[in-house]
């Protein structure tokens, strides 16, 4: 209901920002920066329009050099566009193979240069950690949901999967835990109400920190931190 009262509200222009995106998608004129911007710019229409809010808090917690991942809690389809809105500094992301074909999501992976993994596929999956780990060094950020799935419990976590973090691990690179409170409402809710969505970007985890830690700890441990800090502010 919320997307339709997007693409009702924005009808007019509707058109020209698919073609933006698309073009991004396809011009090799267009740097990741760019494309980055462009979608988010789109990203704050459709939010706006959609009557949802963002509140940010700890921007001044994101890594000053760029190559570092975003570990956030997964609650519903709008969590990305919770960070395209918020997030001042590029980033890409991986998301489920399932997902890689929806219409206009399909343009914003290849203009970002995004991951689509495969969990049932171990060496595909392999590969996508490979890439991810290999972007990250050059200094590029990522977005990625420890999770694996969306909760569909609301404000309430699932256990988080020490794979997740084999990018970070072997990048050596800062991961910055995130908590999201109430992204599920936009669109896993049949409600066009006016809706406020919280994001949390928490003090990030250097190398040195969890470099003698295992990744299933280390999920334990950024698990454990996004939950104190959703109690915090709620």
């Amino acid at each position: 209901m919320r997307i339709a009262l997007m693409i009702i509200r924005l009808f007019l222009k509707t058109p020209y920002y698919f073609f933006k995106i698309w073009w991004c998608s396809i011009s090799k004129k267009i740097s990741y920066e760019q494309a980055f911007q462009c979608i988010k710019a789109v990203t704050k229409k459709a939010n706006h329009a959609g009557r949802v809010t963002i509140e940010t808090y700890g921007l001044e917690n994101i890594p000053k050099e760029d190559g570092f991942i975003f570990f956030p809690n997964h609650q519903g389809l709008f969590d990305v566009l919770v960070f395209l809105d918020s997030c001042p500094r590029p980033f890409s992301f991986v998301i489920k193979k399932e997902a890689s074909n929806i219409i206009l999501l399909k343009q914003i992976v290849r203009a970002l240069g995004a991951y689509a993994m495969d969990r049932d596929d171990i060496r595909q999956s392999m590969k996508v950690i490979s890439a991810v780990t290999e972007d990250v060094k050059q200094g590029k950020n990522f977005l990625i949901f420890a999770e694996g799935t969306r909760s569909r419990q609301g404000n309430q976590l699932l256990e988080f999967k020490g794979g997740s973090f084999k990018s970070a691990t072997k990048a050596k690179c800062p991961i910055v835990p995130c908590a999201l409170i109430d992204s599920f409402k936009p669109f896993d809710e049949k409600s066009i109400r006016p809706v406020t969505v919280k994001l949390i970007y928490m003090p990030p985890i250097y190398y040195e920190e969890y470099k003698d830690m295992k990744t299933v700890e280390i999920a334990e441990e950024v698990k454990g931190r996004i939950e104190r800090t959703i109690a915090e502010y709620i």
